[in-house]
């Protein structure tokens, strides 16, 4: 079939205003990240103003401020173990207007344990940055007889369940920690479990109530300072600048790497520019010595990640998390 000058006509047009209309998007898109941010940054934090979590959001946030030349407001959305700020902020536009701080283990276990049944998954974060990770870590009582991580191990090895360890939950980091021990040794430590967090668990060792106290490494410095606790060692691949005398599980033999960890996420869709543009300033912050030091004053162990690594880093935990879950159902 011959075609009419007027249809050859508009075919022709067709073909050439394809990559014109590409180009015009691509074109609005460079131009609105360049604009980027034009109106305030709301970063969401799932726990209550004042907590570390919180103390760290805010550093950071006051830190992009002058970074981006924007507004940024922390809005408290606590409750759930997070699930409520995840939800909030998973649900929002993904224009980079929206963002939240993101913990492990809670934003993997809100996702394994369908029983909470939320709206979201791995797929709905657009992960921009790693900002902490703080190393789970073994103390007892200054007069306990275990010093080192091979005694630790012997002992629970010995009698089976009979070493009692606090959590800060069932599924928290430190049950994960106990059954990545066992997996890793055999070492079978019974969990007690305190829902209502660091504070109550601690106080319960320090009470008597417990052998073991597991805890993150910021939040045991203070106690080792003091002497009312001894650190037995810390579940890393490399010696805490908390805690540079003790020993890590790593040295004595043990492949045991558990860590709690604190970042930043977009929705799920907000482009690359604009993640990148965040992921880079946040980074820039974190070189600088004041907030570095500021960090440490916190109690606060930096570790920065860009988008990429950090989106990596998050696969590699949930994972870890995945297989470790059966066995921390069992142990419950």
């Amino acid at each position: 079939m011959t075609r009419s000058p007027r249809a050859l006509t508009l075919a022709v047009i067709g073909l050439v205003g394809l990559p014109l209309a590409a180009c015009a998007q691509q074109n609005s898109t460079s131009a609105e990240t360049g604009d980027y941010p034009s109106k305030p940054i709301e970063l969401v934090v799932g726990y209550d103003a004042g907590g570390p979590t919180d103390a760290g959001a805010r550093l950071v946030a006051t830190a992009l401020e002058e970074k981006l030349n924007a507004t940024i407001t922390v809005v408290n959305k606590p409750g759930a173990n997070s699930q409520i700020a995840y939800t909030y902020m998973t649900n929002a536009e993904p224009d980079g207007y929206t963002m939240a701080a993101t913990t492990f283990p809670s934003a993997i276990m809100t996702v394994l344990d369908e029983s909470r049944n939320a709206s979201y998954d791995r797929d709905s974060f657009a992960p921009v940055a790693l900002q902490v990770v703080d190393p789970t870590a073994v103390a007892v009582a200054p007069d306990s007889d275990i010093k080192t991580p091979e005694e630790l191990v012997n002992a629970a090895k010995a009698e089976p369940g009979q070493l009692t360890a606090t959590t800060t939950g069932v599924a928290s980091n430190e049950h994960f920690a106990l059954a990545k021990l066992q997996e890793e040794t055999g070492a079978e430590i019974a969990p007690v479990h305190f829902a209502d967090g660091a504070s109550a668990a601690t106080t319960a060792f320090l009470g008597g109530n417990t052998d073991l106290l597991m805890a993150n490494v910021s939040d045991l410095k203070p106690l080792e300072e003091s002497g009312k606790i001894r650190v037995v060692g810390v579940m890393d691949a490399e010696r805490s600048s908390f805690l540079p005398d003790v020993p890590t599980f790593e040295e004595a033999g043990y492949d045991v790497e558990i860590a709690s960890s604190r970042g930043f996420a977009f929705p799920a869709g907000t482009s690359e520019e604009i993640v990148d543009k965040v992921s880079t300033a946040i980074g820039e912050v974190m070189e600088d010595p004041d907030f570095e030091k500021q960090m440490t004053q916190l109690g606060l162990a930096a570790s920065y990640m860009n988008a990429e690594d950090y989106s990596a880093y998050w696969d590699e935990t949930e994972q870890l998390f995945s297989d470790l879950y059966p066995l921390v159902q069992e142990n419950n």
